[in-house]
């Protein structure tokens, strides 16, 4: 049996994320995502994986991208100033369907901003960051095991769907030390790498989508001709200028995690059978709601709680179901206000929708999220 560890959530990011397969991590150090790569570097030449540092953060992602067209499942992470570097090439791998998971550590403001302290400032960069029409798959951990977890699941689900997947930590979770018992390695699901179902001389042609609209490319080296690149293309991978294709394409790209919601949209609910009120949160900020539920609840106020662990794609339907029921919902979020307006379009006026935004360096208070509740709680009651 594995014993308990104390672990920092930035080192559980990096092993789960070898847990579920990672052999190659392209990256360049940045506050507060170091850890990260430094675990890395320790231990992927222990499993037979490689580490480098490339000379920037566009440098990092383009290397995980050619790793994993060479067939290793590949990671890299970074902050806010990397992320956005990292961005066009971000959209390279959803358009070419290269399988990547992009880690992301906020941190405070615009810019280099405050390198050190918490933040949930990326959360709209993590779905619009990169130009055009692409889906995207965002995971917020909320704890340390989860952060191992949720490295598991975003490394699967990058080769499920064949997409880029981000892991969007924050400074609290990603510095964040607790006890944790990891599973054992034959309790760990992995998703393999897909591979081609015909030869070439069966007519293989590497971005046929299978039945669940998801190509089977094959890695570079394994004897197939491949053609990759961020023009629109057909199934032979070569660029098209037809708008039919282009359309279908991009409509495919949606479609193929569109149609898996359900498996990909994950989310706890807490004290939700009699609530009136609900406090909808994500990531590190989710552990203070949590406290500050308990207790306006001890005090008779009808509160539950809606932690989101998949950001995007947003549960819309989870939220329109819980608009329809509740009175209000309060979202504190450590930004000056992003996810809020998700919530808002979701709830379609059903029930009123406040944010609580937070942005000086400091975390919240539960007594902040708890004076908001009993706020909410009386202006509802009214």
């Amino acid at each position: 049996m594995n014993k308990p560890r104390l672990m920092q959530g930035n080192e559980a990011c990096a092993e789960g994320a070898i847990a579920a397969g990672v052999r190659f991590f392209g990256g360049y150090p940045i506050t507060p995502s170091t850890e990260i790569a430094e675990t890395m570097a320790k231990l992927l030449p222990q499993v037979g994986g490689k580490f480098v540092q490339m000379e920037d953060e566009i440098a990092s992602i383009g290397a995980v991208l050619g790793a994993s067209l060479a067939g290793k499942k590949s990671l890299t992470a970074t902050s806010g100033p990397g992320f956005s570097l990292k961005q066009e090439l971000i959209g390279y791998a959803a358009c070419a369907e290269i399988p990547a998971v992009i880690v992301d550590v906020q941190r405070v403001g615009p810019s280099t901003g405050q390198p050190t302290s918490p933040s949930q400032g990326d959360v709209m960069q993590a779905r619009w960051g990169t130009h055009g029409d692409h889906p995207m798959i965002a995971l917020a951990p909320w704890t340390v095991r989860e952060a191992y977890d949720a490295a598991i699941l975003a490394v699967n689900f990058s080769e499920r769907f064949r997409t880029p997947v981000i892991l969007l930590m924050d400074e609290i979770v990603g510095h964040l030390r607790e006890r944790v018992v990891l599973p054992e390695p034959n309790e760990i699901e992995t998703y393999p790498r897909r591979k081609p179902k015909c030869t070439r001389a069966e007519g293989y042609q590497p971005y046929t989508p299978d039945d669940d609209l998801v190509p089977n490319v094959a890695n570079f080296g394994e004897g197939y001709h491949i053609h990759v690149t961020g023009l629109i293309h057909d199934e032979t991978g070569f660029p098209v200028g037809s708008p039919k294709i282009t359309e279908d394409s991009i409509r495919r790209l949606h479609e193929k995690i569109m149609r898996a919601e359900d498996e990909v949209i994950r989310y706890d609910e807490f004290f939700m059978d009699d609530a009136e009120y609900v406090v909808l949160s994500y990531g590190g900020v989710s552990r203070t709601s949590y406290e500050a539920v308990e207790k306006a609840r001890a005090k008779g106020l009808k509160v539950g709680m809606l932690r989101l662990m998949t950001v995007w794609p947003f549960a819309d339907k989870i939220v329109a179901k819980i608009a329809k029921r509740v009175k209000g919902i309060l979202v504190p979020e450590l930004n000056y206000g992003q996810l809020v307006h998700e919530v808002e379009r979701a709830a379609a006026g059903q029930c009123h929708v406040e944010l609580l935004a937070k942005y000086n360096m400091e975390i919240f208070t539960p007594q902040e999220i708890e004076d908001a509740i009993e706020k909410l709680c009386a202006r509802g009651d009214k």
